[in-house]
């Protein structure tokens, strides 16, 4: 919530998971039955039964989301202890898995690589349409061996639904609620013939976000709609071939606000207009000594104030603009595969063209009120992709793959932000005097100077892999391992254009020694499993992941290069597990314990206080990425089954320790206690005029790498009672987090407990079902998320004098208010 001071020539500018389900919960799900040996999946890029993969897989169909009307990405962790899934803020999508978190802005690869149709994709448009699914896949541990992409938290693989080539079939289903929402999907299989046959399938969503209501606007809310459709042709001319083309269309427009709590500002400030028209014209080549801060306007002679005091409970923002996000999005997907009788070629390979522009008001907490500063980014995002492999179809005995995996993402990242400069008055006629340099003489300038900065990021980076794999089935022994060598090629540059008050650029900011990078990691993994009993399998899997390190953007200058560019980051896991059944296959469970080790974890630090120069013009608030040792404990289990044949239960638990160890951390520490606060003045524990460093304070931390608990818990279950053709049915979710104390932000979090609740009515073979629903039965109002301190504005110059306004607001994320609502669907 902070607004960056200015420094010499470089204006702060601006300012990419995923889901997890309890291990074999999906399996399950409210109202199936759980027979683990009919549920086939892919994790393994073959077809097994789940308790045959040897590491933490979890499954989710399409059926089962549709029945728990899961129409947001998000409500997806009510099923998945250990999971994190967070899309309030519609730019970013984080999500956080064993611990390990991930941040957009952070310019890595994500943590959970997201697979569209087994090719890799970007979260932030997958993401906003979630329909007519037909498996969801989630690989917990690092993934580095078996998909294009190292990732060191897990993989996602979500497949959408195929053309059948016997029948036609399709389903429709809507559901609206009190709180302005609405959900409307379908799909429908047409086959030609036994050769060809295509899936048109749609979606029209709608609600008002996080339902926020902005009450500087006069109580305007939120606004989210999403529009897609999606057609995909199957061909077969043969037994031995299949191949499907799938295009995807997409269009969301997510205007929402900014949820704030505090006090407001106090005590209220009286200030003066200024009519900017002519009167901030300095002598040419003359430039105001040292900086001025980011400010804004005010209506003449008002007392002002951000806003009224807020709790979590008023779902309420302060900001005189909006929050606006677009993104259209044009995807094509290609695969087929190829029986060649000893071994099976496949291919898969995609084109996605987004263009995603974001239009904000950077003032969350409204410090400056009555003023808007606005900020426009463009993100155009050209990814392609493909892979080509050759798997032997040997299913037992020795059995191997080879592969080759590239992908190119370009794009030319354009942010625009009006970094106006504002001073207190000191003259009744909205005039400040300011020096022209050390000694210099002063001149006169109003208290407002308009700036407008442009910043230029080109996108432009690839990735070469090559992949080989074997396997030794034999009776109840199963054993695995491969290794990728990848070429990962890197380019960052950043160009900064400032005009207004200062006319400068375009400058480049990032160093070129820092510009390229090139990486050529070495990943993969191994494991064996064994068949203790029937129907009970133990294994040990070890996995090591990479992702190579990131360039900032748009930073300021004259910073030491850790705070430019990362390191490396590796990881190495170790993974022993327990899978079964018993009863006849009434009951399933599972059990796992894992231990990760990172060596050079990066992570995102947004609002830190940095200085580069002695003076006060080099100095402001900005995100840095940075590198951290780290280590993860934790386990897994879960049961699940059947009761009788009308009722099922589900309970499954997450226990994940992931810890700094005693790493030095960028942080905010304004009274120098070496723990992070924004108490106080703005300053740099240690900073050396000599040396110019270091740039930022540091913290050492062993505390936790993302803002999660260690502990989480889920359980389902459903009631049905049966009366001839028609079938009433009660069925509840819940998800248990406890509360923890955040050492990043300083607060103390909450316990949450999200319940659930459906009750309704199916016909016979479940062709029609009629649902009442309730999310957050409890109506509890949860922080979820928070800012370290309030938001503010800083103002220094000298000869003047300054201060710093203080919004008096933190900004929050929150567990959407109870909403009730009811769905009908119909299949044929």
């Amino acid at each position: 919530m902070r607004i960056a001071t200015l420094s010499r020539l470089t204006i702060l500018a601006c300012g990419v998971s995923a889901l997890a389900l309890p291990n074999l919960a999906f399996a399950q799900t409210v109202g199936e039955a759980a027979d683990k040996d009919t549920i086939v999946v892919t994790a393994t890029r073959d077809a097994r039964s789940l308790k045959d993969v040897p590491m933490q897989v979890n499954v989710a169909t399409g059926e089962q989301l549709e029945k728990l009307h899961i129409y947001d990405v998000k409500d997806i962790a009510q099923l998945a202890p250990g999971l994190d899934l967070n899309n309030n803020d519609p730019r970013k999508n984080t999500t956080t898995l064993r611990g390990i978190s991930f941040d957009p802005d952070q310019g890595t690869s994500p943590a959970v690589q997201l697979y569209y149709n087994e090719v890799p994709a970007d979260a932030q448009t997958v993401y906003g349409a979630i329909y007519d699914i037909g498996q969801i896949e989630v690989l917990r541990g690092p993934q580095g061996l078996l998909r294009g992409l190292s990732a060191p938290a897990g993989s996602i693989t979500i497949a959408t639904r195929r053309p059948g080539f016997d029948r036609t079939e399709g389903f429709m289903q809507a559901g609206v609620t009190d709180r302005a929402g609405y959900n409307v999907q379908g799909g429908v299989t047409l086959p030609f013939s036994d050769t060809f046959s295509i899936r048109v399938a749609g979606l029209a969503d709608g609600n008002r976000g996080n339902q926020v209501r902005n009450i500087t606007q006069g109580g305007k809310r939120g606004d989210v709609t999403t529009l897609s459709g999606r057609i995909t042709l199957g061909w077969r001319p043969s037994p031995d071939f299949t191949a499907y083309l799938t295009y995807q269309y997409l269009h969301s427009d997510a205007k929402t606000f900014q949820q704030v709590v505090g006090a407001g500002n106090t005590p209220e400030r009286t200030y003066t207009q200024t009519d900017l028209s002519g009167l901030y014209g300095l002598p040419a080549g003359s430039v105001v000594y040292p900086s001025i801060f980011v400010g804004g306007t005010f209506p003449t002679n008002t007392a002002v104030r951000s806003g009224p005091a807020l709790t979590v409970d008023d779902y309420a923002a302060v900001t005189d603009g909006g929050y606006r996000i677009e993104n259209n999005t044009n995807m094509v997907n290609l695969g087929f595969d190829y029986d060649l009788g000893p071994a099976t070629l496949s291919f898969v390979g995609a084109h996605q063209y987004s263009v995603i522009t974001t239009h904000r008001d950077q003032d969350l907490g409204n410090a400056i009120p009555g003023y808007i500063q606005a900020s426009y980014v463009r993100v155009p995002r050209n990814d392609n992709s493909a892979e080509l492999r050759l798997h032997s179809n040997a299913k037992d005995g020795l059995g191997w793959s080879v592969s080759a995996f590239y992908s190119k993402l370009t794009g030319n990242v354009i942010n625009d932000v009006s970094n106006d400069l504002f001073v207190y008055n000191t003259d009744p006629n909205g005039f400040v005097k300011a020096p022209l340099g050390p000694g210099g003489s002063f001149i006169t300038v109003p208290n407002k100077l308009p700036l407008f900065v442009h910043v230029t990021v080109p996108l432009d980076n690839d990735t070469l892999s090559f992949a080989g794999n074997v396997h030794y089935f034999s009776g109840p022994l199963k054993i695995e391992a491969g290794l990728r060598y990848s070429v990962i090629r890197k380019t960052q540059t950043t160009q900064v254009t400032t005009t207004g008050f200062i006319n400068s650029g375009p400058n480049e900011v990032i160093p070129a020694n820092l510009q390229r990078s090139v990486s050529k990691p070495l990943t993969g993994g191994a494991n064996i499993s064994y068949e203790v009993l029937p129907n009970v399998n133990v294994y040990a899997a070890y996995g090591h992941s990479f992702r190579a390190p990131t360039t900032g953007v748009s930073l300021p200058l004259g910073i030491t290069a850790d705070l430019v560019q990362t390191r490396s980051e590796k990881t190495d896991s170790y993974e022993i597990g327990l899978k079964g059944t018993a009863f006849d296959r009434r009951l399933n469970f599972s059990l796992a314990g894992f231990y990760q080790k990172f060596d050079g974890y990066i992570r995102r630090f947004e609002g830190i206080y940095w200085r580069s120069s002695a003076d006060s013009q080099g100095q402001g608030f900005f995100g840095f990425n940075y590198n951290g040792n780290a280590t993860i404990k934790g386990v897994e289990a879960s049961i699940d089954g059947r009761i009788s044949d009308n009722w099922d239960f589900g309970v499954s638990a997450s226990y994940a320790k992931a810890r700094y160890d005693h790493a030095s951390l960028p942080c905010n520490d304004f009274n120098g206690d070496g723990i992070p606060d924004q108490i106080g003045t703005p300053k740099v524990t240690g900073y050396s005029a000599a040396t110019n460093s270091p740039n930022v304070s540091y913290c050492v931390s062993s505390g936790r790498i993302s803002d999660t608990p260690d502990f989480g818990l889920t359980a389902n279950t459903e009631l049905r009672f049966p009366m001839g053709n028609l079938t009433p049915y009660l069925g509840a979710l819940l998800r248990y987090q406890p509360g923890f104390f955040s050492d990043t932000v300083q607060y103390q979090y909450k316990d949450r407990e999200l319940v659930n609740l459906f009750v309704g009515l199916r016909g016979p073979e479940r062709k029609w079902s009629l649902d009442f629903f309730v999310r957050n039965l409890l109506d509890q109002h949860r922080i979820t998320n928070t800012s370290l301190g309030n938001g503010q504005i800083n103002s220094i110059l000298a000869g003047v004098g300054g201060g710093t306004y203080d919004s008096g607001y933190r900004a929050v994320n929150a567990m959407n208010p109870r909403e009730f609502g009811l769905s009908a669907s119909i299949r044929f």
